[in-house]
């Protein structure tokens, strides 16, 4: 233990004397000659106002546009390699969200994510819609801490903007077309159209392709439903595409408007998860298993210490019975904001309205399938805002509403119980979600020097449902048993709950290029029901932080940041299956401590050298969570769960998507090749230490420590008009472990994992006209 502390403190310290190396380089770097590139200044409305990135007192990543693509950011689960503190994984069509170690693991239809994510000011909550195509964007905002105040629920851990390239003043045309291994296509466009005086249209498209992952070298069974179109031997491909229509009109002096519409299609092959059936591998009598129950007749087992893991080929395994999967999903949004000047304030009308439904299946180990014949969700998001600034006063106020309409229609499903094959379960959870705040915030300076900043929001949140199930249907086949079968009596599921939330901080400016503050903020995510229909309570989240922000160096476009925060975190909300009849229990897991440091820097070596540096250390592990341990009992394969007096207390493990460390390199050299133009190299390189894809820490749940690097080399002419580039991501062809779970239901004692993609490479030819 104290090796292990040791080597952690030696980390620790490599990293802080990088960086405080870092900036002993930039001081003595060469003055930026006049027309050379510089860092720019990066504008953010990270608290509903433009402000220098640097100005807000806030731990804030900011990824531009052309960063993005450079970097291949093509939807959420990639936006992680360009911002070191956010984890963003995916299990099959779910995508899962954490920032410092903070997230949401389940699927339940009855709670939320953890992290607010927005689109142009439109909320988005599901798992499954956070999929749709990221694209055409100006920058990505990635806010980091509880975001209570300005932001309201389900921002216990932070928020992600994403904020959509707007409509220019001049006719211009950019796209770009890469083509790489496994056959990926990536094409991106956009036109301005210049609308006279009055303002601009905007329309722009993506297009996504690329052959599976995954391959399997079993035969999938001969039912029709369960074969792809290349016979079932590859999963995890990509089929996406997306279009948008932006409008940006000023008909008055102080009045702007801007509005969107978006269609976004996915029509994809979910990669199949590899399982290690822990039946055939000699359930409790095999290496690793611990009992459990000691006090309840037999042997309950789980596999705390086992070792599946590490003989898995993560771009080659079995694929279970029945085959792959299809997923396809459509999803149409409106968004618009309105906003109107009238002097001493702006008035800001802020919403959005996205309809998505989706169809199709999941393939599920050893010998299921997951049937879905129409799931929907219908969102709206409204905020009404004004914002004012007088001398040494600003402030701004406003009232929010969201509401979220959710269906399901599939269900659990084997081919091998009776003839046709039989649904085990079939639940229907049609689930109504609303929510109303009103919020305020102030700034004053107490001094030139010195600003006092606080806020409070207050949320109620209502929830309600008629969830019914079919339950096991026998011989049934794989049919929508909605259309052949009378619905079973619904029972009604209420969630009633307010919250207030607050912040309260000092802010520091000595001078133009320094910002030192201190706060305390709150946040939540709402509580709800689950599918047993017992309610669950809200997570609660104080933080204490402090941060510096500093431009210094030659012509001050040097950057160093450095934020240390502590957490103390109530009531997390964790999900145990219990069978798979019945479903999942989400359990409030008592409390956890979360501290850490983050540092980043951004260093002018020279015009034509740029360095970046970040280092983030995490500290993540409950206090207190009195669990339910799902096991393998040799005696009895139906018993799922231990009685109340065996519970285990998790005390002491580590929260799950929680490295300890990542750290992240990067340099950028530019080739001035005269009148023929520029050659710009790039290299990026990121450490994560391991970490857990579950609470209860079981071994075959672990990702250990990885590095992942990406170079790129492009070239553009001296009018920059087109640029061409040659990549490759993931030099190391690491695949890091992005789910793990295991399931002991009914007679099945499973591990499942998914993991992330394999090395990619290709080229890229770009315009802007």
């Amino acid at each position: 233990m104290v090796h292990m502390r040791y080597n952690s403190i030696r980390v620790l310290m490599a990293g802080a004397s990088l960086l405080a190396s870092s900036a002993a380089m930039a001081q003595q770097a060469p003055a930026t000659a006049p027309g050379d590139d510089t860092i720019p200044d990066i504008i953010v409305t990270a608290q509903n106002r433009a402000e220098s990135v640097q100005d807000v007192p806030i731990a804030i990543s900011v990824i531009s546009g052309d960063t993005l693509k450079a970097q291949g950011v093509t939807d959420f689960t990639s936006v992680a390699k360009v911002s070191p503190a956010l984890q963003v994984t995916s299990d099959t069509t779910n995508t899962r969200v954490s920032v410092r170690g903070i997230g949401t693991l389940s699927n339940n239809e009855a709670q939320d994510q953890s992290v607010a994510v927005n689109i142009d000011g439109e909320y988005i909550n599901r798992p499954t819609i956070l999929n749709a195509a990221i694209f055409d964007l100006e920058r990505v905002e990635v806010l980091r801490g509880p975001q209570g105040t300005l932001y309201g629920r389900n921002s216990t851990a932070g928020a992600v903007n994403f904020i959509t390239r707007k409509p220019g003043d001049e006719f211009r045309v950019n796209g770009s077309v890469s083509y790489g291994n496994y056959n990926a296509v990536i094409a991106e466009g956009g036109v301005d159209v210049p609308l006279g005086d009055v303002g601009a249209f905007r329309v722009a498209g993506t297009y996504s392709y690329h052959d599976g992952y995954v391959y399997s070298p079993n035969t999938p069974i001969s039912l029709p439903q369960f074969k792809a179109d290349d016979g079932g031997h590859r999963s995890g491909n990509d089929n996406t595409w997306g279009v948008r229509g932006s409008l940006r009109l000023e008909p008055l002096a102080g009045l702007e408007i801007n509005a969107s519409v978006e269609h976004d299609e996915m029509h994809i092959i979910p990669a199949v998860q590899a399982y290690q059936d822990l039946n055939a591998a000699g359930g409790c009598s095999a290496s690793g298993f611990v009992e459990v129950g000691p006090i309840t007749p037999g042997v309950q087992c789980i596999p705390q210490n086992t070792n599946f893991l590490s003989k898995v080929d993560r771009g080659n395994y079995n694929m279970p019975l029945t085959g792959v999967g299809k997923f396809d999903q459509i999803s149409t949004a409106v968004r618009g904001r309105i906003a109107y000047n009238f002097g001493p304030a702006t008035l800001t009308y802020t919403g959005g309205y996205r309809e998505t439904s989706n169809t199709g299946f999941n393939s599920l180990s050893p010998a299921y399938a997951f049937s879905n014949f129409g799931a929907s969700v219908k969102t709206q998001s409204h905020e009404l805002r004004l914002n004012g600034e007088e001398g040494r006063f600003k402030w701004q106020f406003g009232g929010f509403f969201f509401k979220e309409l959710l269906d399901t229609n599939g269900g659990l499903y084997s081919p091998f119980i009776g003839p046709k094959g039989s649904y085990i379960t079939y639940p229907v959870h049609p689930t109504d979600t609303q929510s109303w705040s009103a919020f305020g915030q102030a700034e004053y300076g107490l001094t030139d020097q010195i600003t006092a900043v606080g806020g409070l929001r207050y949320t109620k949140d209502r929830r309600s449902a008629n969830f019914s199930n079919y339950g096991f249907s026998f011989n049934s086949g794989y049919v929508d048993l909605t259309k052949t079968s009378a619905v079973p009596t619904p029972v009604p599921l209420y969630y009633s709950g307010d919250k207030i939330t607050w912040l309260g901080g000092l802010n520091y400016k000595p001078n133009n290029d320094t910002l030192i503050y201190a706060k305390v903020s709150t946040g939540y995510k709402a509580g709800g029901f689950d599918a047993t229909g017992a309610n669950f309570r809200p997570e609660n989240n104080t933080a204490y932080e402090g941060g510096l922000k500093l431009n210094y160096g030659p012509g001050h476009h040097n950057i160093f940041n450095i934020s240390g925060f502590y957490y103390d975190y109530k009531d997390l909300q964790n999900d145990v299956l219990l069978n798979n009849v019945t479903g999942a229990q989400t359990l409030n897991s008592g409390a956890a401590t979360i501290y850490g440091v983050e540092a980043e820097s951004t260093i002018r070596l020279s015009p034509r050298d740029t360095f970046t540096a970040s280092f983030n250390y995490l500290h993540a592990r409950y206090d207190n969570f009195i669990a339910s341990y799902v096991v393998l009992d040799s005696a009895n394969p139906n018993l799922t769960s231990l009685s109340t007096a065996e519970n285990p207390n998790l005390k002491g493990n580590r929260l799950p998507q929680a490295p300890t460390f990542v750290i992240g390199v990067g340099y950028d050299h530019v080739f001035d090749l005269g009148s023929s133009g520029k050659l710009t190299a790039r290299a990026y390189s990121r450490f994560k230490s391991d970490y857990y894809l579950d609470f209860y820490n079981y071994r075959d749940s672990q990702q250990k420590a990885y590095t992942q690097t990406d170079l790129s080399l492009e070239y553009r002419p001296e009018n920059g008009k087109f640029g061409v580039q040659v990549f490759a991501r993931n030099l190391e062809n690491i695949r890091p472990l992005v789910y793990a779970s295991y399931v002991a239901a009914g007679t099945d004692d499973i591990i499942n994992w998914q993991f992330s993609a394999p090395r990619t490479y290709g080229a890229r030819v770009s315009i802007d006209f």
